[in-house]
């Protein structure tokens, strides 16, 4: 009800001292915790410390405003603090009551802004260590009010509840907490989950008609220029409305995650919500018709888990959508090598791999694999690029005329030194130059198709992980070996149908995509030429026939060992026409099929 310094002092006296104790605020408090809150908010006394007041009491008339329905207020509840005093002070100035939380309110006051306490409003102390500040009718009913529904607010004055204008809130740094290198016990993890803050923002979010919703310190000063200017701007409210819950269900999400790990080894949870975040709009998508962007995954599994998503630009135009598909191939590619070495990449596929201790003659090898598709191609090392090996590659001429100056797209490396960067740089303005870290392995892959997604442990699979059976009469040679399993960590990389032909950890040709894989198997050896005398072969899945087709026929060529996973029915006819022509034949039991 309304009330007046007099009636006040006449219900002070009215109540008993026993019924002031029951309020759980000392005698000497009542008067000023009236005065404090009088401008915009009834004071509050337990239900019985007002029934014995009753007869000082006016009964107010159905509709009559309370002090609290005419002025301007705002909520303030903050984790991150940032630029809080700009708010605080942008806000007072216009004549905005600030009413916040501990900290915040600690904060303010310090910054010389006036505020008044959550408590002070709810006439209930902040309990349960602070899990119980703001979920209040006086808080709630506040923010979640219609101003244009005539039961709404003769609720409020009913109860002597003020409206809110502006709730501005973000949430405890749980995603933060749980994904800090210093591994978080689970109750910390529980006690970081924000109950409070998610309930303010989704309140204000839904009546965002009536109150403005600010969960980003970035909105401030488009917050204050509104409020200032008097806006009447229904997309401006309703933007911010969608960014507060955006803002909840990413925080969400991180909780769900967070919690399925703890609870089971299951790796394909029963539902899915991935907190994906707009990194840049892109000039287009595969072709210049589409339109496209770029998000980065912040699923707390890619924390710190590198790829190119994380990759550092330090010179080139910006990326496009398919430069990040190129390079996103090229530098899982070169990862996989423990040796330096280089990868040149067309169009998602390994058209040159070359590993060797000189880094620089690797890159050569790498190139002169198929120089006409590494033209234009993405090149990626997985050593650091310094000035001797940056000047090869600003230099270096096609090896197919000795005279064109290779071009790239793309040149991708775990890091630079400050020469070498500086030389690449010179190449072309346009040359795009990307630091990355290794990605982990163990990652959730991902693929959409109409209607839904595929999801899929990611193929982390190495030589080292796997057994390479010798089938075959003849037993391959430790370099023919060696040779074998190079081609086969080259060819998991490849699209399907895929063959690769390497020697002396070098990729002498490929063939990619094609819908039979004895035509892949002709790319290949056309590509790889005279060198693929004695060299290894590996193709990605079983050859389904032997005779009169792709094993014959690499058989035929020279080749002295295969490595392919086997299964097929005609297996006995692959070892037969191995031993026929004395080439050593190695089952991996591992296909490698990429669409």
């Amino acid at each position: 009800t309304s009330a007046t310094p007099t009636t006040t002092k006449a219900i002070i006296a009215a109540i008993p001292s026993t019924s002031v104790a029951s309020t759980g605020y000392p005698v000497h408090s009542i008067p000023q915790l009236y005065q404090r809150t009088n401008s915009s908010f009834q004071p509050c006394y337990s239900k019985k410390a007002m029934a014995a007041a009753s007869e000082t009491l006016v009964e107010p008339k159905v509709g009559s405003r309370s002090p609290a329905s005419g002025s301007k207020q705002v909520l303030i509840s903050l984790s991150d603090k940032k630029d809080l005093a700009f708010l605080g002070n942008g806000l007072q100035e216009l004549g905005y009551t600030i009413v916040s939380t501990g900290g915040t309110a600690s904060a303010l006051d310090s910054a010389g802004v006036s505020v008044t306490k959550v408590e002070d409003i709810t006439c209930f102390p902040e309990m349960l260590d602070g899990r119980v500040k703001t979920l209040h009718p006086n808080i709630h009913g506040g923010i979640l009010a219609r101003r244009d529904l005539r039961h709404h607010m003769e609720a409020l004055d009913k109860h002597g509840i003020g409206t809110f204008d502006v709730v501005v809130v973000n949430l405890y740094p749980f995603y933060e907490k749980v994904s800090s290198s210093n591994k978080i016990a689970f109750e910390d993890g529980i006690e970081n989950i924000d109950i409070g803050g998610p309930a303010m923002i989704r309140a204000a979010a839904k009546n965002h008609r009536d109150v403005l919703i600010v969960v980003d310190s970035q909105d401030y000063p488009a917050l204050l220029e509104f409020l200032r200017e008097n806006k009447d701007d229904e997309q401006f409210r309703r933007k911010l409305a969608w960014k507060a819950f955006q803002h909840v269900a990413a925080y969400d999400s991180a909780v769900s995650e967070w919690l399925w790990n703890q609870t089971t080894g299951d790796k394909f949870p029963p539902n899915l919500t991935l907190p994906i975040s707009l990194r840049s709009p892109l000039r287009y998508g595969e072709n210049p018709h589409q339109k496209a962007a770029f998000y980065v995954d912040k699923s707390l599994s890619e924390v710190k888990a590198g790829g190119i998503a994380t990759a550092i630009q330090h010179h080139g135009k910006e990326m496009s959508y398919n430069n990040y598909l190129d390079a996103d191939a090229a530098w899982n590619c070169v990862c996989e090598f423990d040796k330096p070495t280089c990868v040149v990449v067309k169009h998602t596929n390994p058209c040159g791999v070359a590993s060797r201790g000189d880094i620089i003659e690797a890159y050569r090898l790498a190139v002169k694999a198929d120089p006409v598709s590494a033209f234009g191609g993405i090149v990626a090392f997985n050593v650091e690029v310094d000035e001797a090996l940056a000047k090869d590659i600003r230099e270096f001429r096609s090896p197919t005329d000795g005279e064109t100056r290779m071009f790239y797209e793309i040149v991708v490396a775990p890091k630079y030194t400050k020469k070498g960067l500086e030389v690449l740089c010179g190449k072309s303005k346009t040359l795009r130059i990307l630091e990355a870290s290794k990605n982990s392995k163990g990652k959730l892959s991902l693929r959409q198709v109409g209607g839904g997604w595929l999801a899929q442990d990611s193929d982390d699979l190495t030589p080292e992980d796997i057994s390479f059976n010798v089938v075959s009469a003849k037993v391959p040679q430790e370099s023919e070996l060696h040779d074998a399993k190079f081609a086969w960590l080259c060819v998991k990389h490849v699209k399907s149908n895929a063959i690769v032909i390497a020697k002396d950890n070098c990729m002498l040709g490929m063939g990619s995509g094609q819908p039979n894989r004895l035509e892949s198997l002709r790319i290949a050896l056309r590509k790889a030429g005279s060198d693929v005398n004695g060299a290894a072969l590996a193709s990605d899945a079983f050859f389904p026939f032997a005779w009169k087709d792709a094993v014959e026929e690499a058989c035929q060529s020279g080749i002295g060992v295969i490595a392919e996973p086997g299964g097929s029915i005609r297996d006995k006819d692959a070892i037969d026409c191995c031993n026929k022509y004395g080439v050593s034949l190695l089952f991996t039991n591992v296909r490698h099929f990429r669409h």
